[in-house]
């Protein structure tokens, strides 16, 4: 029986880090556990053959990395957005944590370049959007491009693979816990690798088994949100006021109709649409690159929904709104919004006939009125109308809506300030564990585990 001092099950940035900081602090043996590929090995067979293989488990979603590997790679430099670790820490000690975690990205290759520094115009774009109902957080990003991103994660785990273990492939099916203490975990294979310190890491692809888990040894989870929304694509120089300044304008609005949060996500200035998925089913994400750029800007558009009694499933909620998608399109549906307004499905004959060149061609046209309920759309459709205000053109009848886009966050546990659970030497981090929703918080609960099982050490 393998024996370590830390076990850390997941390798995307809470992972990551987590051992970066114990290899720089300690001599502590380390196993990092992922289910995922190799970096190296992480090849989507759809973006050679535009068709979804289903891998299982998903390419773009596990190996190391993460979901963060083949993301947008934006690294948001706030303590506002990006999940609730202020919550654990405060918000003082966030704030220096998301600068930790940033230098140790620009000391793997992060760029320079920050957007979102010339106050002035921040000041002036606050005001519209006030005028219009909406409110903007003020941010500043600094912005790898998933090509980059990838580069980074490689060189993570180059400095990492000479001082811990790596095991990928394996998958992690049990915590074990001893007189309410965790003391290993069991793989798939059926061997049980003991350790001193558990991290669970496992990502937005482990929130299920996560959650499962927690039930199992009797840990009572909170239900977070979930967020579900469309995708929107309009031509980049529409988009420009907001991106040229900010990069990712993150904007929230109040609607009338329904009194709900919604939400601009991920930006993605000249950028492309594409699929990701998880546990068999297809949602949209986006991406932009460093070096090559389209003529799009795309962004999410996202409802945030908090259950109460007597549901207790958002995960499963939004899994079947995915699903439904899914089986009507085939995977994923694109509308044009004017198509959508005049209660008609899109075709291909009328999406080309519009401005807007979609980026991802493999999207069914379709109606997402047979997908999202009333109540979604409609405060969608509002969005639109307000951001129009902004950056005129966006609630264009050509602009392009693909659906649907998910984000699921894992129902959190009852954690210390440290992050660990009710279960001693057991810790919960990143977006898996519901405490972050992002490259930058996820890194940094990452360091936060690390240095409480540093400190029980020294």
């Amino acid at each position: 029986m393998a024996e370590y001092d830390v076990i850390i099950v997941g390798s995307g940035p809470a992972g990551i880090f987590s051992a970066l900081e114990l290899v720089k602090e300690s001599k502590l043996k380390t196993l990092i556990i992922e289910k995922g590929p190799d970096i190296n090995k992480r090849k989507c067979p759809e973006r050679l053959t535009g068709k979804c293989a289903h891998c299982e488990p998903c390419r773009i979603t596990s190996g190391w990395g993460g979901a963060g590997a083949f993301s947008d790679g934006k690294l948001t430099l706030s303590t506002e957005i990006g999940g609730w670790l202020s919550d654990y820490v405060g918000t003082a000690e966030l704030a220096r944590l998301v600068d930790y975690v940033d230098g140790v990205y620009r000391a793997f290759g992060a760029t320079d370049v920050v957007h979102g520094t010339d106050d002035e115009k921040i000041r002036e774009l606050q005001r519209q959007a006030t005028l219009a109902d909406m409110r903007l957080v003020p941010q500043k990003v600094r912005h790898m491009g998933t090509d980059r991103s990838n580069d980074i994660l490689k060189l993570m785990k180059r400095h990492l693979d000479p001082a811990i273990d790596i095991k990928t492939g394996v998958q992690v099916i049990n915590i074990l816990v001893e007189d309410g203490r965790a003391v290993g975990v069991r793989t798939g294979s059926g061997e049980e690798i003991t350790g001193r310190f558990i991290i669970v890491a496992p990502g937005r692809e482990g929130a299920d088994w996560l959650n499962v888990e927690a039930r199992r040894l009797g840990l009572a989870p909170v239900n977070n949100a979930v967020d579900i929304g469309v995708r929107v694509e309009v031509p980049a120089v529409v988009m420009e006021p907001l991106t040229e300044e900010l990069y990712e304008p993150k904007l929230i609005y109040t609607s009338k109709s329904f009194q709900d949060r919604v939400r601009t996500f991920c930006v993605c200035p000249y950028g492309i649409v594409a699929p990701e998925s998880t546990d068999g089913i297809t949602t949209v994400n986006g991406h932009s690159y460093a070096d090559k750029k389209t003529d799009n800007t795309n962004f999410a558009l996202l409802v945030s929904t908090v259950f109460t009694e007597p549901f207790k499933e958002p995960i499963k909620y939004g899994k079947y709104i995915a699903r439904l998608a899914n089986l009507l399109g085939e995977g994923i549906i694109v509308q044009r919004l004017g198509d959508l307004m005049d209660g008609r499905r899109s075709t291909p004959e009328r999406i080309a006939r519009g401005t807007t060149a979609p980026t991802f061609t493999d999207a069914t046209p379709g109606d997402l009125s047979f997908v999202l309920p009333y109540r979604y759309l409609s405060d969608i459709r509002e969005m639109l109308t307000v951001l129009d205000k902004l950056a005129p053109g966006v609630n264009s009848r050509n602009t392009l809506l693909y659906g649907v886009e998910v984000k699921f966050y894992s129902s959190r546990m009852k954690l210390t300030p440290q992050l660990e659970t009710e279960i001693n030497n057991l810790y919960a981090i990143g977006d898996g564990a519901g405490v972050t929703r992002g490259l930058m918080q996820s890194s940094a609960s990452g360091i936060v585990a690390a240095r409480a099982i540093l400190k029980h050490n020294s």
